[in-house]
């Protein structure tokens, strides 16, 4: 896995690989700038700052792959149960030996309503049909079908809130026609909105609904004013009036 991350990070430098980390960036911060808590991790790909938007006191980028600050195996994280309130996955699964693993570990690490943000190539998309032939990174990811993605997050009691897609242009290295084809992403969106080469993911840990007991009213018993308290205090009361 690291091989292949250190590989998908090389190509990133290249047109269509800049390409695809700006349209990400800009995903990432528009997202990430809102979200509050103490602790924010990038899981790969140190080459690219997901959380420079963010505003979180302790963040980190940790992993297997060269420049991380702190090296671990993606499917066992170096952080207690519950305790981190941002995860973020710039296409972690896509080169993840074990995505699944990987998915369930980020899982166990996250706090009650604490966020996942998941990037991936998409299979159904001119991108993926690229892959039939290619034999080189990025094209030999995992390209995780949606649907199946989303079968894991639901089995992980986590909950897909919102998503996006990126990347409608076609996956040609040529800078010049990158340039020309720049008219695809509004279009794309607008009439294709699925065919982009990159989904954008944002997902949280629900915690389970708590059963909130309330009071029986019908059971509740509430002083009654006895009609002798009653007459007596219209009588000083009209006493009073007569005083005035």
């Amino acid at each position: 896995m690291t091989a292949a991350v250190d590989h998908f990070a090389a190509w990133l430098a290249t047109p269509l690989g800049q390409y695809v980390r700006d349209a990400e960036a800009a995903w990432f911060d528009r997202t990430t700038v809102d979200l509050f808590g103490y602790k924010a991790v990038q899981l790969e790909l140190p080459q690219v700052d997901c959380l420079r938007a963010n505003r979180m006191p302790w963040r980190q980028i940790v992993g297997r792959a060269a420049g991380t600050q702190i090296k671990c195996l993606p499917e066992a994280l170096p952080f207690a149960e519950q305790s981190l309130d941002l995860l973020v996955l710039p296409h972690t699964l896509d080169f993840a030996i074990d995505p699944h693993a990987v998915l369930r570990e980020a899982a166990r690490v996250l706090m009650p309503e604490g966020r996942i943000l998941i990037t991936g190539f998409n299979p159904w998309s001119l991108w993926g049909l690229r892959r039939i032939k290619a034999r080189e990174i990025p094209w030999q990811g995992h390209f995780l079908a949606l649907n199946r993605l989303k079968d894991w997050i639901s089995l992980l009691d986590l909950q897909l809130i919102r998503g996006e897609f990126l990347c409608y242009r076609p996956p040609l290295q040529r800078k010049g026609w990158l340039d020309k084809s720049r008219f695809l992403d509004q279009a794309g969106d607008k009439f294709w909105p699925a065919g982009g080469g990159v989904y954008c993911l944002d997902v949280v840990k629900r915690v389970r609904g708590m059963n909130i007991i309330e009071p029986d009213w019908s059971t509740v018993i509430v002083p009654q004013r006895s009609a002798a308290a009653a007459v007596e205090k219209m009588q000083i009361q009209a006493k009073q009036d007569q005083c005035k």
